[in-house]
């Protein structure tokens, strides 16, 4: 079952739903302080400016003011939209500001003095009382003032309460218009100041996901300078991103030569029990010679002089190849495992392949051995003299040792061919018989003979094709056996001048 990846509001939606929420809220709350709060406000508000009316008019019939009553009632009247009936103990008129209003007023002071009822009185006091009532023809509410003055004159105040509670209608509907209007400038402010507070976000969040991937090459670009909060993470992530980069470079380089480290020592390490394995495997036939013919010595197995000639040459002879063998395993192991690099060179091949052949020709007129080198007179190449030096001597004592007569003969040729691809093919052929094709890899293994009898009078220690193995892998270059007609051709690879 696949689970659904959460979408998350933008933060542009998110400041549109807030303004418009806020914005709903403010007028809702509005809309009900409108319907429940201004309506008794003003009949509060009302109570009070006709109670006040009541107060001076009372004030002036007790002669303590100096005030004009009709000329102030008139202006009372006009600013707060009563009508005022004042009539004598005998119900005579003494003032009526609204000569059109009179009869109404005086049928509703009619109606209200006889059903009176108690929850519509807002005050009540020894001469004065304030409620509310109604005009039933023409559907109007209103507050009216019933008093008594001092000088026992009736004072009637009507003020119309039906225009606040229209006011109360019309001003909601308003504010429902204000609230639609300020919704969609909110939301346009909204999608504005989105866009600019969510651009420097998005920029952060994409250099972040770059720096989860180790990517430190984006940086935060200020669009102004000022030290607000976005622009001070902006630096901040640069500022980390810079440590962060130089920190993990350090920890590669670190890591580098750790590996270095480990790798070498693990070199050593091998290296040592290699050393250990190959010198206990290939020691143990040469020291139990050396020991058993030392026993005999001493035991005076053979009184005669030239037995004893014998056993010391036998003697003799294996402790050179014991010798012989722990230098070349030396240098097998130190070719395998040594880090050097090699030091390359410009040098004709030709001079060290004669002064090799030179070098044996005692040995092959010895041994009856024809010998005749096919190639140029000279032939540069770009390698190591040294090491090529050790792959041809390893070449060709190995042909020496392993060489077989063809038609009554022994024959050794050396080949030495410049290729099309920058390269020199170097060959050195002896007669004898094929190499096995299941032998042709094992031949490049440490210690191993084709001989399965190891016959010791070869004296091989079985470790010259190794190094030969060793160094052209070095050299990452191309080597081999081949099996010819009346023999086998061993060949190597090398660079021939270094192009400029």
């Amino acid at each position: 079952m696949k689970v659904k990846k959460r979408k998350f509001k933008s933060i542009k939606t998110k400041l549109l739903v807030t303004f418009t929420v806020t914005i709903t809220i403010i007028i809702l709350f509005f809309i009900l302080v409108n319907s429940i709060i201004l309506e008794p406000f003003y009949i509060y508000s009302k109570t009070r400016e006709i109670k006040k009316v009541y107060n001076n008019i009372n004030t002036y019939y007790n002669g303590d003011s100096v005030i004009n009553l009709e000329e102030e009632l008139k202006k009372s009247s006009i600013k707060n939209n009563f009508d005022i009936l004042l009539k004598t103990n005998q119900d005579l008129v003494v003032i009526s500001l609204d000569k059109d209003a009179f009869n109404t007023m005086e049928e509703m002071i009619s109606i209200s003095q006889k059903n009176i009822n108690l929850n519509d009185i807002l005050v009540q006091e020894n001469n004065l009382i304030i409620q509310k009532t109604s005009d039933t023809r023409k559907s109007e509410n209103y507050i009216l003032l019933t008093g008594r003055l001092d000088n026992g004159y009736i004072l009637y105040i009507r003020i119309a309460i039906s225009s606040i509670q229209e006011s109360v209608k019309i001003s909601n509907q308003l504010l429902i218009f204000i609230g639609v209007i300020a919704m969609f400038i909110a939301g346009s402010f909204s999608i504005v100041i989105a866009k600019k507070f969510t651009k420097p976000i998005l920029e952060l969040n994409d250099i972040a996901q770059k720096l989860a991937g180790l990517d430190f090459e984006q940086k935060y670009s200020e669009s102004n300078k000022d030290e607000d909060e976005i622009n001070t993470l902006g630096r901040s992530i640069n500022k980390m991103s810079d440590k962060l980069r130089i920190c993990i470079n350090e920890l590669k380089e670190t890591n580098i030569e750790l590996e270095r480290d480990i790798e070498e020592k693990s070199k050593i390490d091998e290296m040592r029990k290699q050393f250990i394995s190959d010198v206990s495997h290939e020691l143990k036939t040469p020291i139990a010679l050396i020991q058993g013919y030392s026993e005999g010595l001493i035991e005076n197995v053979n009184s005669d002089e030239e037995s004893k000639n014998y056993y010391a040459g036998v003697i003799l002879d294996e402790s050179k190849k014991m010798d012989t063998m722990v230098k070349k395993l030396l240098d097998l192991l130190r070719i395998e495992y040594s880090n050097q690099e090699l030091i390359k060179e410009e040098f004709d091949i030709i001079p060290v392949i004669e002064d090799l052949v030179r070098k044996y020709d005692v040995v092959m007129k010895q041994r009856k051995i024809d010998y005749k080198f096919s190639g140029k007179e000279s032939v540069l190449v770009y390698a190591e003299r040294t090491s090529i030096e050790q792959v041809l001597t390893n070449y060709f004592v190995n042909a020496i040792k392993y060489i077989e007569k063809v038609d009554d003969n022994k024959f050794i040729e050396i080949f030495v061919k410049e290729e099309t691809d920058n390269r020199v093919r170097i060959g050195i052929f002896n007669t004898g018989k094929n190499i096995e094709v299941e032998e042709m890899d094992r031949i490049w293994k440490r210690f191993y003979k084709i001989d399965k009898s190891r016959n010791r009078e070869k004296g091989g220690s079985g470790i010259g094709l190794s190094i030969v193995r060793a160094i052209m892998n070095n050299y990452g270059s191309e080597y081999g056996v081949e099996n010819k007609e009346n023999g086998v051709e061993f060949y190597f690879y090398i660079d021939k001048e270094f192009s400029r």
